[in-house]
């Protein structure tokens, strides 16, 4: 088999034939999320390093407090989610998972934006959303092929010129941070859609100026619109 899910309400180690399975692909080991379920595993086991030919892994909703060096031997891993666990660090050998492209770490005790994940040049997607972020790293400009970025309920106060050079940025969400203004390059961000009935930007819950000045003179005409609509809601 290719695709295992491990689940149990009480679900605390995986058995240690699992890492003899070296064909395997996909590994759930996360509980259904209509459930509202979360799994007591603390440690994923060095093992991990075994299975050679995964290329998703999902691990949410656990208690992982630590995740293992061995990570970064999963070369052909593309989709990882480790929300609403106990991180509060990455190894440094997660920059090595050069064909990841989705990386899901909302809801974990990161208090800012891991070097590692800077190197993950086919990133395409990221969620970070509530942690205890503070600011982001400048080398996030490497991330050229991001795509979309979650950034909710951090503390933010200051969004770096840098993600302003993250021209395949098609969602960018900044809601509940504590951010005053944006980066004058800001409107050169072109593939966010600013349009009513979807809107891939989202700022509510930060104490932005209406709208702000250094967007609107650089930005399309919807720019200013959202904001004058955001913030008469």
């Amino acid at each position: 088999k290719k695709k295992l899910k491990i689940s149990g309400r009480e679900l605390v180690s995986v058995p240690a034939q699992l890492f003899g399975l070296d064909q395997l692909q996909v590994l759930e080991m996360s509980p259904e999320r209509e459930s509202c379920l979360r799994y007591r595993m603390e440690l994923l086991p060095q093992e991990i390093s075994h299975l050679k030919n995964l290329t998703c892994l999902y691990v949410d909703s656990n208690n992982l407090k630590k995740i293992p060096a061995e990570i970064g031997t999963l070369s052909h891993l593309e989709r990882l989610t480790l929300s609403n666990n106990n991180l509060s660090s990455l190894p440094p050998e997660m920059g090595a998972l050069q064909r990841l492209r989705s990386l899901h770490l909302a809801n974990n005790s990161l208090t800012e934006l891991p070097a590692p994940l800077c190197q993950l040049r086919n990133l395409t997607f990221l969620d970070v959303s509530d942690n205890k972020i503070g600011t982001i790293p400048s080398s996030i400009r490497h991330l050229e092929k991001l795509e979309t970025l979650l950034l909710l309920f951090n503390s933010l106060e200051n969004l770096p010129e840098d993600v302003c050079l993250l021209r395949n940025l098609c969602t960018l969400w900044l809601g509940n941070n504590r951010l005053r203004s944006l980066p004058a390059t800001f409107g050169e961000l072109v593939n966010l859609d600013w349009g009513y009935n979807y809107c891939s930007c989202n700022f509510e819950g930060n104490p932005l100026e209406s709208p702000p000045p250094e967007v609107c003179s650089r930005g399309p005409e919807e720019i200013r619109d959202y904001f004058l609509s955001f913030h008469r809601t």
